[in-house]
Parts: structure tokens; sequence; C-alpha cells
């Protein structure tokens, strides 16, 4: 088998008719993965793998599989896996092998979903592009010069240019739907508290959640299903009751109310990418939706927030890389130069900004006049998103101002790579829901769809991105260099 079948779904089906078996399957993403020409892996666990499949292959001749199983997935190299390097893209932690799994891979392993490897990313997951890999530059497969998003582009990638029917990112500020729009695939984060983030490598950790890749709502419904729950290992897990995500999918969005924020349209969005939006938005009202102007005033606030709490958690988590417990270590002429030296030789140059803006609003004098602030503007956020979600069912907003832009075009300019998650990172400080979906093209190049839901209102939320999608092709476009050597 030279290609993966094109969805979980489909790959689901064939396994079951026993037209392909999880080995077959396992072989052919092993074999993709490591011709990757986009830098998307950093790992490929071949063994383990193939011990999975044929796990997965007795299971299913048993009759008693679950949906994911004997699927190939990724995952990303920030979520621990037991056996399996994990290094958050980052020298400090090259060589590191966790002792345990994440609660998020027990969970699909419990599935019999077959994880083929580590996909790059961002080092830490700080980043908007995946330039900041100290493994180097992940590659968009819709144009080789052009950036995935970040900062779980390798996740991305892995999926778009198909080979891995599924992936899982993590998403702080927009990591994983700003890649998923910029890569032409659906990417979806949950409700904070809906995942379990054990064993998740911490950047900043009231922001952090993890959630799926895939290339239909469907498939992301599917594996959503297996990920959600409460963790004892967690505590910010909620003891909610399972819910069946698949049951209302297909009912359409005919009679419900949706919400465009008019903050989300701003200057600087690039004229094909409100077209695509405002095409999509003018498709679900064709269905029947009631599409409502709202305002979200403190969406101006959102960035400066979110760059402070984000980097003060940062610091403070990644505080326990000093050479001593685990990762790399380099030797100085005392402890202090010990901690110096490694942390000079193992942190990347967007990590050691962030922990330096970081420790400063910490600090004493400052603390009160931004760190404590910024939390109360975050409040504010909050509870204008309440507010709006009494009037309407779902929020419809660009997932990025642009699509993807040329490797390094951004590099020099922090500020203006901070602005690429200007529309995704309110629902994290937030705490929302919020998934990307394919909405076309602009110059050749994908644009994202953004539906934002309340609290624990996932359903609602692809439901509405289901009912667009199945009116629409732009999810069936693949990458013109997807076959690339």
């Amino acid at each position: 088998m030279a290609e993966l079948p094109a969805a979980v779904t489909e790959a689901a089906a064939l396994l079951r008719a026993r037209r392909t078996s999880a080995v077959e399957l396992a072989r052919a993403a092993i074999d993709l993965a490591r011709r990757d020409p986009w830098n998307a892996w950093l790992a490929v666990s071949e063994a383990e793998a193939l011990a999975q499949a044929k796990a997965a292959d007795e299971r299913i001749a048993r009759g008693d599989a679950p949906p994911l199983c004997g699927v190939p997935w990724a995952c990303k190299d920030i979520i621990g896996t037991k056996g399996v390097e994990t290094t958050a893209g980052s020298r400090i932690l090259d060589g590191y092998i966790p002792p345990y799994s994440a609660t998020a891979v027990e969970r699909l392993d419990r599935e019999g979903a077959v994880m083929i490897g580590k996909t790059n990313l961002d080092e830490f997951a700080m980043g908007s592009s995946n330039e900041n890999s100290a493994f180097g530059a992940v590659r968009n497969p819709w144009d080789r010069s052009r950036v995935p998003g970040g900062s779980s582009g390798g996740s991305a990638v892995a999926v778009a240019a198909g080979q891995a029917l599924f992936s899982l990112g993590t998403d702080t500020g927009g990591s994983i739907r700003q890649p998923a729009a910029l890569s032409g695939i659906a990417g979806m984060k949950p409700t904070y508290g809906r995942v379990s983030r054990y064993g998740v490598i911490a950047f900043a950790s009231s922001l952090d959640q993890v959630g799926p890749f895939a290339r239909s709502v469907r498939d992301i419904a599917l594996v959503c299903q297996a990920l959600f729950g409460h963790d004892p290992c967690d505590a910010t897990t909620m003891p909610l009751p399972p819910e069946d995500l698949l049951r209302d999918l297909d009912r359409g969005v005919r009679g419900m109310r949706l919400g465009v924020p008019k903050e989300y349209f701003v200057k600087g969005i690039e004229p094909g990418v409100e077209k695509a939006v405002r095409d999509a938005i003018r498709e679900l009202e064709g269905q029947g939706a009631l599409i409502e102007e709202v305002s979200l005033p403190s969406t101006d606030f959102a960035l400066g927030v979110y760059y402070l709490i984000q980097p003060a958690e940062a610091s403070a988590n990644l505080a326990r890389y000093d050479g001593v417990r685990y990762g790399l270590r380099v030797e100085g002429a005392d402890l202090l130069d010990t901690y110096r030296r490694t942390r000079g030789a193992g942190f990347g140059a967007e990590v050691k900004r962030r922990m330096i803006l970081g420790t400063y609003a910490l600090s004493t004098g400052y603390y009160d006049a931004y760190y404590v602030k910024a939390q109360k503007v975050r409040t504010l956020i909050k509870a204008e998103f309440e507010s709006v979600f009494e009037r309407v069912d779902a929020l419809i907003t660009p997932t990025s101002p642009t699509v993807a832009f040329r490797i390094g075009a951004k590099a020099d300019d922090p500020l203006a790579m901070y602005l690429n998650d200007v529309f995704t990172l309110p629902a994290n400080i937030a705490g929302l829901p919020g998934i990307s979906i394919p909405c076309g093209l602009s110059e050749g190049l994908p644009v994202g769809l953004q539906v934002i839901a309340g609290y624990w209102q996932e359903a609602t939320m692809l439901r509405v991105a289901n009912a667009y999608e199945r009116a629409t092709a732009h999810h069936r476009l693949r990458p013109p260099q997807q076959k690339a050597a």
C-alpha cells in the first residue's frame, strides 16, 4: 500500500472488511514518515508501531475493536510517550525517554490506535510558524518555501501530507487551529479541562490543551470520543458524563444562532482570507442559520493579556530544566555555572525571550502592575464570551489573518509573529473550545474558518463545522506537493 486511506472512517471500514490490515497500514505510514520531505517527524517508532498494529489486527479479528483500532496516528513531541524519546523540540531534552505515557496517549493505546512516531514542533510549543524547533523548520506541503503554522506544525503536516490519518497537538494560543488553517486540514482545541494534560510537558498550564488534527470533522469527533474524560491524575479535568459527539453531528444548522464578532474582521486581515470566511458565513446562512453580528470589545487586549500570562507560566514551568534531574547537562565551574551553561546551550532564542519576559512580569514591583492586571482583564474577556453565548449558539471567525507566510519572513519581528494568533488566543484565555476547518484558498494557499462554542459545547461546535464541511469540497483539496519526494 503506497498511500493511506483518506480518512479514519475509511480506514476503519477497510480494516473490518479485511481489505487491508493494521500491519499493512502501519508499514505504509512508516514508509511515508521515513521518506518525509517536510521535516515533520522527529522520530519514527517502527518496532512499537508494528507491535501495536499486530495487536490491533488480532483485536479486529475477535470483533471487539473500537473505531480507532488499527488506525495510524502521529504524536506531537511534547506529549510524553513511554519508551519513546520525547524532546519538546528542544536540545535541553535531547535523549529524554519518559518512564510513562501521557493519559491522552494511554487512551489512544486503549482504543488500539497505532502510533507511528513523534512530530516536530516549535521548541516547548513556543511559536506560530514551526521555525523555532531545535531540529529545523517544518515546511508546508502546499508550498515548500512557506511555514505550516505552529507550534504543532509537524502534527498538522503529517495529516495534510497523508502520512498519518490523525495526529495530536497542543494548543496554548492557537497552536492546533492555526497550523490546521495554514495546512488545509481540521484541527480542534477542546474546552480547557476536557482532555487530561497529565504527561504533557508543560508550557503555560492554565492555557495548554491537547487536541486532534484530522481531514474531516467526523474524524475529529471520533478521536475526541477517545480523549475526553476525567483523569484523577489531572485535577483540572472535569468529571462530566460520557457524551456521544456523533449523535447530532449531521443535524445541520437550520434555526441555529451564529455570531460574527466584528472585532475579528480588522485592518491587516488579508483580502483573500476575509472573502473566503465571508463566503463561508453566507453558506451557513443559506443553510438556515441565523447570523448576528456581535461584539467582544476586550478582544483588542487579548494579545497583551496572553503575552503576559503565558510567558509568566512558562518561566515557572521551565525552571525545572537545570541539568541535574534529566536531559542536557553542561558542566560548569560550580553548580550555578552548570545551571547557566546548561540553560544557555539547551534553550533556543524564542524560549529564552519568553522566560525573560515572564520572569520580569512576575518580579517584585511588576507583579501587580502586569501579571495581576492581565488576570483581571482575562476575567473580563471570559465574561464577554459568556454574555455573547447567552444569545448565540456558536461564533464564526477567521482562524488566521493571513495564509501561510514564507519561512524567515517574520523571524526578526517577534511582534509580527505573535499577531498571527490574534484570532485564536482569546479562546485559550477564556478556556473555550474552538475548531478550524478549511474554507477555501487564497493565492493557492489554504484559509481556515474558526468555530468557537460555549464551555463544554463541543457537540454544538462540531455540528456547525460539519454542516459547512458537508456542503463544500474544501476539505477534499490536497497539497500539490503532497507526493513530493
